[in-house]
């Protein structure tokens, strides 16, 4: 490994670890870095390796969810502070149900959308369309809400927001900002909705991401290694600082500004794979 190669997988881990848990699209962002600037698959030699790089950055990312939510992650599973006696709790049951939507339609059609939804002009469709959802459930959030918090969720809100979920399936449309946006509308606060969001994100990432580590374990020989471990830590490392970030900024700022962010996005990538201007 020599520093520029070291320096790719830093920087495709700083792209990552940024763009994951926010609704900007980690998918749109790492065509333009990587695809376009930095071209880890003809530097890797190898389709398979720049695949395993993609998942081991994810595995940082997630790493760094789980940091940022570890008391609450222990609740679910019973580790953690008990409950007042007739208090609302968030329930592991909660976040099972939210799940259930990806997880069924994501086994279904996971060949449909590796054939055919993984290209330029389907994140440039996911950009937009996730943008004006955002846009729209600003528009429509309760302006007078009660500070309810995610232990207010119910049941029915955590199955729908599952069904929301389900959008981020199409490359682009982005897992935060379809069910943070699929939250507001119905009537979380936009911090709720992301911290729900967030611990719904640890088990279905880890579970798919885990399960494409375990079969690409032969890529990871010892001149690999180093290259796989400076993208892991970057990943970590700035998905923790862009979660924090995120997270105390949610509230204020809601989803607008990112849905502007994402239009722009849109139209950088068209103008640059389709020569518009």
């Amino acid at each position: 490994m020599n520093i520029w190669e070291l320096f790719v997988a830093m920087l495709l881990g700083l792209v990552e670890g940024l763009t994951e848990f926010v609704p900007v699209s980690s998918t749109g962002h790492l065509i333009i870095v990587d695809d376009m600037l930095l071209k880890s698959q003809e530097l890797l030699g190898s389709q398979e390796i720049a695949n395993t790089f993609k998942v081991v950055i994810q595995l940082g990312s997630i790493l760094a969810v789980v940091i940022v939510f570890w008391p609450r992650l222990l609740q679910l599973i019973g580790l953690g502070e008990k409950s007042e006696p007739g208090t609302n709790r968030l329930k592991l049951t909660h976040v099972i149900t939210g799940l259930i939507p990806a997880i069924i339609l994501g086994f279904l059609f996971e060949d449909v959308i590796d054939t055919y939804l993984f290209s330029v002009e389907t994140v440039l469709i996911g950009l937009v369309a996730g943008a004006f959802l955002m846009i729209f459930a600003d528009k429509k959030a309760r302006k007078h809400i009660e500070d309810d918090s995610i232990d207010d969720i119910t049941y029915k809100q955590a199955f729908l927001i599952g069904l929301f979920q389900c959008l981020a399936l199409w490359p682009g449309f982005s897992r935060s900002g379809s069910t943070i946006s699929g939250g507001v509308l119905l009537g979380l606060k936009h911090r709720a909705a992301a911290d729900f969001t967030f611990i719904m994100a640890v088990p279905i990432m880890l579970g798919a991401s885990g399960l494409s580590f375990i079969k690409k374990l032969d890529v990871f020989t010892p001149d690999m290694i180093p290259f796989f471990a400076v993208g892991f830590l970057s990943a970590f490392i700035f998905a923790w600082l862009s979660i924090r970030f995120f997270l105390a900024l949610i509230g204020r700022i809601k989803l607008l500004p990112f849905a502007i962010y994402r239009i722009v996005l849109a139209i950088v990538l068209a103008v640059i794979y389709f020569n518009i201007i």
